[in-house]
């Protein structure tokens, strides 16, 4: 999974360029996102954000109590949060650093921004949505009681309510006693991807739909202009872009320009 193309388009221009750099494979960005977002961050600035909201040092985070929109860009040095201009954030939306978050955004009442975030320009995360060592691309939407953990949403993806992209594989009785996490593997051909990741949710690609209640195994990569229909459950592995995953009783089939 080399070939980024597969999944996403404009790759050249900042702040995806950074995100990107030196990627062996798709999934490589989530594997060092800290440090990432602290290089998106290093010649930030912006106002400070007090009115409205509760800080707690202990959890670098961000408590929104109260319906703000943002007329300049706010950047928080000591919780690693920076938010742009013309983002909104409604009551009772939790932010935890390091996160940044692009302008013209909607954080809705009930998100739960878990840490190490990126969401680029005009993304919605929104009610009883928890987000956590993912990556949102510009335009993308989960609106509605989503679960991204350990993943990449690429640019214009609208996820449907209730859709989830999960990110740890089953575990035996033993391995939950010793606390042993078995690294992704992710199906290919006749070979296996090793991925080096305990946790690892799902790639979608630039303009993929996830249709409402659609859950996604960990290790799941979907190339752009992918659609999902609602309450499917999708195996782990790699569907090639274009790809319409429906119902067994249904033949997937790709989508005709």
């Amino acid at each position: 999974m080399k070939d980024l193309s597969l999944f996403f388009s404009d790759l050249d221009r900042e702040p995806y360029r950074t995100i990107f750099s030196g990627v062996d494979r798709v999934w490589d960005p989530l594997k060092n996102l800290n440090s990432i977002l602290q290089a998106l961050t290093q010649n930030k600035t912006g106002t400070k954000l007090s009115d409205g909201v509760f800080l707690d040092k202990n959890e670098k985070g961000l408590f929104i109590q109260k319906w703000i929109k943002l007329d300049q860009a706010v950047y928080l040095k000591e919780q690693g949060i920076f938010i742009g201009s013309g983002t909104r954030l409604e009551p009772s939306a939790i932010i935890k650093g390091p996160a940044v978050i692009g302008e013209n955004c909607e954080i809705r009442q009930g998100a739960y921004i878990r840490g190490n975030v990126f969401a680029g320009e005009g993304c919605v995360i929104g009610h009883s949505t928890e987000v956590k060592n993912s990556i949102l691309m510009d335009h993308s939407e989960a609106g509605h009681f989503n679960y991204i953990g350990d993943s990449i949403v690429g640019r214009h993806v609208n996820m449907g309510a209730g859709s989830r992209l999960a990110n740890l594989q089953f575990r035996n009785k033993v391995d939950k006693e010793k606390g042993f996490i078995l690294p992704i593997q992710i199906p290919f051909g006749s070979e296996d991807f090793k991925t080096d990741m305990e946790k690892l949710g799902a790639i979608l690609g630039d303009y993929t739909e996830l249709g409402c209640n659609a859950v996604l195994c960990p290790g799941t990569l979907i190339g752009k202009g992918s659609w999902v229909y609602p309450n499917l459950m999708v195996p782990k592995g790699y569907y090639q872009p274009a790809t319409v995953l429906i119902p067994k009783d249904r033949k997937p089939r790709i989508i005709k320009k």
